[in-house]
C-alpha cells in the first residue's frame, strides 16, 4: 500500500539524515515507527475508540462522583488525606 505523509520539517530532516546514514529507506524507518506504536498502544487505543463510539451514541454509563465513592466505600473527605 502507499500512504503520502506530510511531515514537519523539523522531522523530514531527521528522518532524511537516518536513512541516509543507515543506508535504509525513509518508508522502512516510517513503517518500523507505526509498527512499533500500534505494537504498543493499539489495545489503548481501541478502548478509547470504544468508549467514543459509546459517547457518539449515548450508551456510554458514566458514574457521578458520589457513586464511585460509595462503591470504593470512601467519603469526600478521604479525598483530602
Amino acid at each position: 500500500m502507499t500512504l503520502g505523509v506530510r511531515l514537519p520539517e523539523d522531522l523530514e530532516k531527521r528522518l532524511v539524515s537516518l536513512a541516509k546514514e543507515t543506508h535504509r529507506s525513509k518508508s522502512y524507518y516510517v513503517t518500523e515507527a507505526l509498527r512499533t506504536y500500534l505494537e504498543a498502544h493499539e489495545k489503548d487505543l481501541k478502548t478509547i475508540a470504544a468508549y467514543e463510539e459509546q459517547r457518539r451514541n449515548g450508551t456510554l454509563k458514566t458514574y457521578s462522583l458520589e457513586e464511585v465513592l460509595n462503591k470504593l466505600e470512601l467519603t469526600k473527605n478521604d479525598l483530602d488525606a
